[in-house]
């Protein structure tokens, strides 16, 4: 259960549940600069994912912060983990909503570049990082409209939301996107 909204063949979804377990051909990890596991949706994808993916981690080494790297996604049901590191939130005034949408623009660059059709993305920043969903949100879903408006792949952008509050942040922030772009957002 969720909600989308389509541009010609391409889909936005919003769901919640958990970004290991998704489908989709790539899942995007909050990744850490250093590429080394961490916690929250980082710790969950390697526990998951099985040791190979910080092995090949480790050999690309490090990832600037707004920036994305792509390793293969090991025991995960998905083909590739595309590693995207958000900004850490100071005061919202030190460039963060640039190199949060450039992460997430960046992460679609990879996607694009394999040719995927589908990725799933956690909502990046908003957790150890401390960035406030309600500001996180639009320039997560402001980004992801712009490159599928603009790029064949990937058809399918899935935002794979933890809990109810992050759902409802984004839904909220969809709503006034589509609003403002004339689009219609369904629920599924």
């Amino acid at each position: 259960m969720g909600v989308r909204v389509r541009l010609g063949n391409k889909i936005l979804e919003l769901v919640t549940g958990d970004i290991t377990e998704q489908d989709t051909e790539a899942i995007v990890n909050a990744a850490n600069e250093r590429l080394i596991p961490g916690g929250g949706v980082d710790g969950a994808i390697h526990r998951k994912g099985g040791p190979s993916i910080a092995e090949e981690a480790r050999k690309i080494g490090r990832c600037p912060t707004g920036q994305a790297v792509v390793t293969g996604a090991g025991r995960l049901k998905a083909r590739y983990v595309i590693h995207a590191v958000g900004p850490i939130y100071r005061d919202g005034r030190s460039g963060e909503a640039d190199l949060l949408a450039s992460a997430y623009r960046e992460a679609l660059k990879r996607a694009r570049e394999l040719g995927l059709k589908s990725v799933a993305f956690p909502s990046l920043s908003t957790g150890a990082y401390g960035y406030p969903l309600e500001e996180a949100a639009p320039v997560a879903l402001g980004t992801i409209l712009s490159f599928l408006k603009e790029n064949e792949y990937p058809q399918l952008v899935r935002m794979v939301l933890w809990g109810e509050k992050a759902y409802e942040a984004y839904r909220h922030a969809l709503a006034e996107l589509v609003k403002r772009e004339g689009l219609a957002m369904e629920e599924f």
